[in-house]
């Protein structure tokens, strides 16, 4: 009977060919961190106190997500990771011998790719170099070129020292090229010294060239985006935009997901392209707050790739448990940092706030001035507020103020303006700063409600980083006068006259020296390839070292507002003022 039956289906199987139909799936997960800025640890060195946002909690998730995905998860990051809290600085510069300490983070965690942010390039040479060779996954950057080698073909041979154009991934036999990317802006806003030897490729043509080159030589099954520049808008100059993100989404068929950041703010969205193409773009804003993730799941019919399905997620992690294997692991290093931060370096008899800054002359403010002043000899200084709401109280001050004091790793820079570029330079700032008032119930300052959780410009329409104002010279801004003729100097402050047509020299940080905020160039109308000829002198260390020493050279100081400008005409302006500030600050 038994041999009947086998004769049987012998016989069947020969009369119904069998399909062969072979059907795999895979699913991936991708996490994306970006804009770190040093939010490493637990611990806020500038404030000294607990911090919400931090890699220690996002280990956490992400090694819940290995467990569940175990090799079939892509851990990326997207750069701007070498300054920010008072621990990157303190490996950069105080403890440069060591490996970088954002190295051995990256390191610790796994990471498969990163890719270089503009905070990545800003601490110069002998900091980015040393941290490129210690950093342990392929670290990206398609459009950071050799000098001389700009718009040339696709060849790795052409990628600054130490750089990929792009990594290549094997998960459960699904192949993925990640390309990375970098805004082009870097001369905007950085001394050439800072990047000799680099050039910048516009994005867009950058990203023809590559994904072409992947798709001829290594036939991937998934092509990410990895870059270090915003969805749209920035800096825009006939040779690149500052953020194109969208742009490249747009106009370069062939990504899958671009993984993106530099703006400060989130993004899940898609877009479709030229070839009507669907595309995610996703970008989990900055200070390790959330994580960018994609759920991938591939569907393969005869090992040839017949379905994809993405979805996309940003993922808080700020009540996630703290990652203490990874605390434990770097505990001298935070020992360290903390007894660096409590340094004391005088003593101010007064506090300072920078929220005071966007409503008239501020102590805050005014403390940078007289110190750029005293320490260049400047006829003018210009500066801006750094953050948002930041107070050093009165009493020792530390290291850690200093930080509050000055955010960035700025150089201070001496310029030559003629009075008439002064002026305008002022103008374009209080323009992007000030509302044109028609009555007395408008706003005095230029306000977006839906920009409160932009880190960048937090309730603003513009970029508060690019809100200068002027010490050296006594002036009023007429809010009720059309952009372009909102300020009139009256003097300088030490009572002479002040001459448009006369020789200033003007002291400012070296971001807006070379241009940053376009303030010198749309502004004061200074031809961009003119500014280096305007350079006097400049620092060969950062901005707060000066500073610094300069406080500590002091021991005592005593904060107060100059009072050598103010918005006119005040019965309109100052109880416009205080309705601007409940907006922004509340009661």
């Amino acid at each position: 009977m038994k041999k009947i039956i086998s004769t049987a289906i012998a016989m069947l199987c020969t009369i119904i060919p069998a399909t062969g139909q072979q059907t795999k799936t895979v699913k991936l997960k991708v996490i994306e961190t970006s804009d770190v800025h040093g939010h490493f640890f637990p611990w806020d060195f500038m404030e000294g106190k607990p911090l919400k946002g931090t890699l220690t909690r996002a280990n956490t998730y992400i090694e819940k997500e290995r467990n569940k995905y175990g090799d079939n998860l892509l851990l990326i990051d997207n750069g701007d990771i070498l300054q920010g809290q008072p621990c990157v600085y303190w490996s950069n510069v105080v403890m440069p011998e060591d490996e970088n300490l954002a190295a051995s983070v990256i390191n610790y965690m796994r990471y498969d790719a990163e890719t270089v942010g503009n905070h990545d390039i800003e601490p110069g040479h002998k900091v980015y170099d040393k941290w490129i060779r210690e950093v342990r996954c392929p670290l990206l950057g398609a459009n950071i070129v050799k000098e001389g080698t700009k718009n040339g073909e696709a060849s790795p041979n052409n990628i600054y020292t130490g750089l990929q154009p792009y990594s290549v991934h094997y998960k459960d036999g699904v192949k993925i090229c990640v390309i990375g990317m970098l805004t082009p802006a870097i001369p905007n806003w950085l001394n050439k010294s800072i990047w000799k030897g680099i050039e910048f490729e516009e994005m867009v043509s950058c990203a023809k060239k590559w994904i072409k080159y992947i798709q001829d030589h290594e036939r991937p099954d998934l092509i990410f985006g990895l870059f270090h520049s915003g969805k749209d808008g920035g800096i825009a100059t006939k040779e690149y935009e500052e953020n194109a993100t969208a742009a490249v989404a747009k106009e370069v068929p062939g990504f899958d997901i671009i993984f993106f950041g530099h703006d400060h703010q989130v993004h899940n969205e898609w877009i479709t392209n030229k070839a009507g193409e669907q595309v995610l773009i996703i970008d989990p804003s900055c200070y390790v707050r959330n994580v960018a993730e994609a759920e991938i799941e591939l569907t393969y019919e005869n090992d040839k790739l017949k379905k994809k399905d993405i979805k996309g997620k940003i993922v808080s992690v700020l009540d996630e448990e703290i990652d203490q294997k990874m605390i434990n692991h770097f505990k001298s290093k935070i020992e360290t940092v903390k007894q660096y931060v409590g340094q004391k370096i005088g003593r101010f008899e007064a506090p300072v706030y920078t929220r005071e800054s966007f409503f008239g002359n501020s102590a805050f403010s005014d403390l940078i001035h007289n110190l750029q002043l005293q320490i260049t000899q400047a006829d003018i200084s210009l500066t801006a507020p750094l953050s948002f709401n930041a107070t050093i109280k009165a009493g020792d001050v530390t290291m850690a103020d200093m930080f509050k004091l000055y955010r960035f790793e700025n150089l201070l820079f001496v310029l030559r303006m003629t009075g008439e570029e002064v002026r305008k330079h002022l103008e374009y700032s209080y323009d992007m700063w000030t509302n044109t008032m028609s009555s007395p119930e408008d706003h005095a300052l230029r306000l977006n409600v839906n920009a409160k959780e932009d880190q960048q410009r937090t309730g603003f329409q513009y970029y508060t980083f690019n809100f200068d104002s002027a010490c050296g010279i006594d002036y009023e801004v007429d809010l009720t006068k059309p952009d372009g003729e909102k300020v009139k100097i009256l003097r300088m402050s030490n009572g002479e006259p002040f001459n448009e047509q006369k020789w200033y020299k003007v002291a400012m940080n070296s971001y807006r020296a070379n241009g940053g905020g376009e303030l010198l160039t749309h502004g004061a109308g200074i031809p961009k390839d003119s500014l280096d000829q305007r350079v006097i002198s400049h620092t060969e260390m950062d901005q707060r070292h000066y500073l610094t020493e300069e406080i500590r050279r002091m021991g005592t100081i005593n904060p107060q507002p100059n009072s050598n400008w103010r918005f006119v005409p005040e019965e309109w302006t100052k109880p416009a003022l205080e309705r601007d500030r409940k907006l922004l600050f509340g009661q």
